[in-house]
């Protein structure tokens, strides 16, 4: 049985130049031709561009993201009657480049000694190093357990959040969602990685950012609705000595009258933590195809009532 597939990315030719080398079985990759979108059964895509197609869908199947976000497919009015799976797996090493590049850069003081190098100035600056601080890690799927792995190579040690509290040996404890508020005030370090659900909507809000401690790190690489903006924007204000390291905000682009773009402690990125790579998400769909033509589990299914 042949299947069609439409493409809906930003580089369609990209992936369909990759896809051609997988040489995969019964796959007929469809033009650009709006006729497609009705008439494919399966879709390679990002979550913006299938969104407000899916009204137009009656043969969908399947949907392979490109993305590990999909929050934008979960409205309770789209079309769900499709199977939908997303990338996971791949981002693990990204996202510990992005952190930990900001993370050694504050902790080792380097834009203060790149600024004495400019004057000749040879001047030890008071040491400080990650080992021994507590990074609290809020989301302990695969990013998360390589993000705790790459802080115990820093001798830190590391706690993670989830929605049951079960626990993983990447970490050293694991807790509820339920006990964030308690754990919050003994970390040196919170990064969330939390997908966007209505359980973490706002989930770091104002009663819980002023729990941590006044020279806290605060890092937000999962989904911009789980942190409070303006919330945060006051109490970088108040504490100085907090640092903001954000890649992900509620409206993307951040509005340029932002205050958060003029804040001295807070770091912004465009959202380029962790992109995806073409070549490795058509892998993964390589591997689904193969399962999905053999009728059988897909790997990284989407839970549309969780939201992940």
């Amino acid at each position: 049985m042949a299947h069609l597939l439409l493409l809906l990315t930003k580089d369609n030719n990209c992936y369909r130049q990759l896809l051609a080398q997988q040489q995969l079985p019964g796959l007929v990759i469809a033009s650009d031709d709006p006729q497609f979108i009705s008439k494919a059964d399966i879709w390679l895509a990002e979550p913006a561009l299938a969104k407000p197609l899916l009204p137009l869908s009656p043969a969908l199947t399947w949907m392979q993201s490109t993305f590990a976000g999909v929050d934008l497919l979960m409205a309770p009015r789209l079309k769900q009657d499709y199977l939908l799976t997303n990338v996971r797996g791949i981002f693990g090493p990204l996202m510990s480049e992005y952190l930990f590049a900001h993370l050694l850069t504050h902790i080792r003081q380097l834009p203060r000694y790149r600024t004495q190098q400019t004057a000749g100035l040879w001047q030890a600056l008071p040491h400080a190093s990650l080992m021994g601080k507590h990074m609290l890690i809020l989301g302990t799927g695969s990013i998360g357990k390589h993000l705790a792995l790459t802080a115990r190579h820093f001798g830190m040690q590391v706690t993670g959040v989830n929605r049951s509290g079960e626990q993983h040996p990447e970490f050293d404890q694991c807790y509820s969602l339920s006990d964030l508020s308690r754990v919050i005030a003994t970390c040196d370090i919170l990064v969330s990685v939390l997908p966007s659900t209505t359980d973490t909507k706002l989930l770091l809000n104002a009663e819980r950012l002023s729990l941590l401690k006044s020279d806290a790190i605060i890092a937000n690489l999962g989904r911009g609705d789980s942190l409070d903006e303006t919330a945060l924007y006051q109490q970088l204000l108040t504490k100085p000595q907090q640092l903001a390291i954000l890649d992900v905000f509620q409206h993307e682009p951040l509005e340029q009258q932002h205050p958060l773009w003029r804040c001295p402690n807070a770091i912004i990125t465009p959202h380029i933590s962790a992109p995806s790579v073409p070549d490795q998400v058509v892998a993964i769909f390589a591997d689904n195809y193969r399962k999905f033509i053999q009728q059988q589990p897909l790997n990284h299914k989407v839970d549309f009532k969780r939201g992940y």
